[in-house]
């Protein structure tokens, strides 16, 4: 018998359950549990197009009976290449209503991304935003692709929405004018695949009248996201219905001031964990309305408030500060707003103390709560309880959910106080990477306990209350508005131009985006800087890596620093950077004496 683990962390559970029972079945069937007690609920606003509990079940059936009528069976991989739009999760539901897996892509994705998400789940069925097709176009024969659904952002928008949407987006040169209605004339068509539109797809499912049951298990597999794993490699974090359900079920239950119809701004992509689990899932788990928007404008969110007057609010530390900055917002009541949510990245204590005090200016009764997760265990899984609060905390764990601090790399466990890696052990840590045991393995790992738990590559203490306390990284990785940018992957794409002879780089703050990445490149000999060779490296970098990935600053060098072993120092460059901006000085022979000794415990 496993011994038990310590858990310090519940004498603070309040009202919350220690240990909830998790349902055998899919995550479409806990939601239309759900939405059987709340038929005429709102389920889903978007732009004024509202859906109760009802309408939605409907919508999702009519899916899943086209996704049928194609040939789409159970254990199947359908691809969802879609931003918050109402199409985007009643797919979502659908698939996974006949046993089918979704995987969740990113519709800024550059083509040759899209392309090794598509390869790398073995997808034959893609279900995308049209305004991605051009590109998606170009990779469709590198596929095991069958059949592409289109769809627009306008789609399910009132007409007037529709209308102002459309002028906007292409004003802003967010969807470009040729691709607008998506006409077989208006973009190259380099693949030979079927597309059709959503509403000739719906057309299909008229056709099938057999009635669909549903007989998924919590440990079938769900759904596919992405994540940069250990290493910083692009990896489909794989997730069964049990994680999914759990996810919903522990955020509803820890959060603990959630109720039916409260409103939830879903502006978290539902490509994203932190979107799909927690604006989504557990928002349709108990009977809440997830706002959907597919794109955030910090200008327009006093609009966005004034209209909805959401109770809930989640969001990236970015959105609270463009929040702080929002002037219309000034003298707006919020008496309506009862929770604000932040995750992706770490809320400083500043920000909080900057934000708390808004909060209540502006007659809002809560305060603004951290949480911690990944997506390898559905986002959140460490959550600030209703109550109690201690500075610099990222809170206590969920129920039915451990954290132990122990030694990187090992399963010992070390002392309260003590930093070490962060593993997490409970019921939505992932089964796995996709075709990637190596990287599972490393991720995953059996302790002396005789538990699985997952070594999330973080750093952090846990105090002897079982507040848990977040450090930094162990893993190179830069948060950039809460989306999570490596810097090998964007070093491997630079270091491929034929002109660059080797790159580096780095997170360089940003008063907005909080960090941003900046390269750091040196030209092959022979070679010197130009802007045509800078413009080069800038469309090689356009064309592979998504838009939240590009660096926003890049610098030429005739070399770059190394340790005594010959790695590139990165470290060195950091400190260059901090004393740019006066934070730091530094002699660089102290650093690069430092970095080797790093060098030497990691080798």
């Amino acid at each position: 018998m496993s011994k038990a683990l310590r858990a310090p962390w519940k004498k603070f559970y309040e009202e919350e359950k220690e240990h909830l029972e998790y349902p055998d079945f899919s995550a479409y069937k806990l939601i239309e549990y759900t939405a059987l007690k709340h038929l005429n609920n709102i389920s889903y606003n978007y732009y004024g197009n509202q859906k109760t509990y009802h309408e939605f079940l409907k919508q999702i059936d009519e899916v899943a009976r086209s996704l049928k009528m194609m040939g789409v069976k159970h254990k199947d991989v359908v691809s969802i290449c879609m931003p918050n739009t109402p199409e985007g999760i009643i797919a979502f539901y659908a698939v996974n209503k006949i046993g089918a897996v979704s995987s969740m892509i990113h519709p800024l994705s550059a083509e040759n991304e899209i392309k090794n998400y598509l390869n790398i789940s073995k997808s034959e069925w893609l279900i995308t935003i049209d305004f991605a097709i051009p590109k998606i176009d170009k990779i469709l024969n590198e596929t095991k692709i069958k059949e592409v659904i289109y769809v627009g952002v306008g789609e399910s928008m009132p007409p007037i929405s529709k209308s102002l949407y459309a002028t906007f987006t292409i004003r802003k040169n967010i969807i470009p004018k040729t691709i607008k209605t998506l006409n077989p004339s208006t973009y190259i068509n380099h693949s030979n695949k079927k597309k059709i539109s959503w509403k000739e797809f719906l057309k299909i499912g008229k056709e099938y009248t057999k009635e669909i049951e549903d007989e998924f298990k919590g440990k079938d597999l769900a759904t596919i996201l992405y994540s940069g794993g250990t290493t910083g490699t692009p990896k489909g974090v794989r997730l069964t219905n049990l994680n999914l359900n759990a996810s919903a079920m522990q955020n509803f239950e820890h959060v603990g001031c959630l109720k039916a119809n409260d409103k939830v701004l879903a502006i978290m992509p539902i490509f994203h964990g932190f979107g799909l689990s927690v604006c989504i899932h557990c928002v349709q788990y108990f009977g809440g309305t997830s706002i959907l928007l597919p794109q955030f404008n910090a200008k327009t969110f006093d609009k966005i408030m004034k209209k909805y007057e959401p109770n809930v609010i989640v969001g990236v530390p970015t959105l609270f500060e463009a929040m702080l900055s929002n002037k219309s917002l000034s003298h707006m009541n919020l008496n309506y707003l009862t929770c604000v949510i932040s995750g992706g990245d770490t809320l400083s204590t500043d920000l909080k103390s900057r934000f708390d005090e808004w909060l209540n200016k502006h007659h809002s009764p809560t305060t603004i709560r951290e949480g911690y997760g990944l997506t390898e265990c559905c986002a959140a899984s460490c959550f600030t309880p209703l109550n109690h609060y201690k500075p610099g905390s990222i809170g206590i764990p969920y129920p039915d959910t451990y954290y132990k601090i122990v030694q990187a790399g090992t399963d010992k466990e070390l002392p309260y106080g003590t930093s070490g890696e962060i593993v997490i052990h409970g019921p939505t840590v992932m089964e796995g990477y996709i075709r990637n045991r190596k990287e599972t393995k490393q991720t995953l790992k059996k302790h002396k306990d005789g538990r699985i738990w997952l070594h999330t590559g973080d750093e952090g203490f846990m105090d002897e209350d079982g507040f848990v306390y977040f450090k930094g990284r162990l893993k190179r990785m830069i948060i950039t508005s809460g989306y999570c940018v490596y810097p090998n992957n964007i070093e491997n794409v630079i270091d491929s131009h034929p002109d660059v002879k080797m790159s580096c780089v780095i997170g360089i703050p940003h008063p907005y985006k909080v960090t941003v990445a900046k390269a750091f490149i040196v030209l092959k000999d022979g070679l010197q800087e130009s802007s045509e060779i800078l413009d080069s490296i800038k469309e090689l970098v356009e064309k592979n890596l998504a838009r939240f990935s590009w660096p926003y600053d890049y610098e030429f060098r005739s070399e770059l620093p190394k340790t005594l072993v010959g790695k590139i120092a990165y470290n060195v460059l950091i400190h260059e950077e901090e004393m740019k901006n006066g934070k730091n000085k530094f002699d660089n022979s102290d650093m690069l004496e430092q970095v080797e000794e790093e060098d030497n415990v990691n080798d």
